[in-house]
């Protein structure tokens, strides 16, 4: 009888632990409990009659635990099925806690502006002359600046205005000439030469403001910068 005693609960813990393995249960440690603690009654226990009945029943209660709380995987996202809202989740596919595929990453689209226009006012050059003043120069700066982070890749078109005061072919030429200097003084600070593609002067051809008032006209007087990326 003691050899009963002794054999039965250990095949009953085997039986447990090994089922618990093979079927990935999350809880197997508790099955394992369950089964060492009804062995190790059953081995301790004197009547023989226990130790067979009494083992069978427990160590089948035990196992039957752990068929019930134990949990897969099925499809292998690493969150076990009692948890897994979201069974059948393609393989490879990133999960939250849930088991549910995560949203995909936000990306943010980068919007290029395939042509900007800089218009420069307030460069007032010398009198009736195409000369750039210090505070000409020192305005062209900040354009200067802003150019140099992108002019290799980028072509640049400059066109002169001016208001309508004076005869139209004079302010056509004047415009030209201011355009130029504008351009030249770009080159000089680095701006790459290959960079502008036309310079021209519109005289007073494309207001911009009414010219019959001191503001309109200061409005009108203008260099514009096209760039085209």
């Amino acid at each position: 009888m003691s050899i009963i005693r002794t054999a039965v609960p250990l095949v009953l813990l085997t039986g447990v632990l090994t089922g618990c393995a093979g079927l990935q249960k999350t809880d197997w440690p508790i099955c394992a409990a369950v089964g060492g603690v009804t062995g190790a009654a059953l081995g301790a226990t004197e009547s023989s009659a226990w130790a067979g009945g009494g083992a069978l029943v427990v160590g089948g209660l035990a196992g039957a635990y752990c068929w019930v709380h134990g949990d897969g995987d099925e499809d292998g996202d690493g969150v076990p099925d009692s948890r897994d809202k979201c069974p059948h989740t393609p393989k490879g596919a990133q999960v939250d806690a849930s088991g549910c595929p995560l949203p995909p990453p936000v990306v943010e689209e980068v919007v290029v502006v395939k042509e900007e226009t800089i218009v420069v006012r307030d460069v007032h050059f010398h009198f009736d002359s195409a000369k750039l003043t210090e505070a000409d120069k020192t305005k062209l700066n900040t354009i200067v600046t802003r150019l140099k982070q992108e002019s290799a890749s980028v072509q640049l078109r400059v066109t002169g205005h001016t208001d309508s005061v004076g005869k139209a072919a004079y302010n056509q030429k004047l415009s030209d000439k201011r355009a130029h200097s504008v351009v030249e003084y770009l080159i000089q600070s680095g701006i790459p030469r290959a960079s502008f593609v036309s310079v021209t002067g519109a005289g007073a051809s494309q207001p911009v403001a009414d010219n019959k008032t001191t503001e309109g006209r200061a409005m009108n007087r203008r260099t514009e910068i096209q760039i085209n990326r």
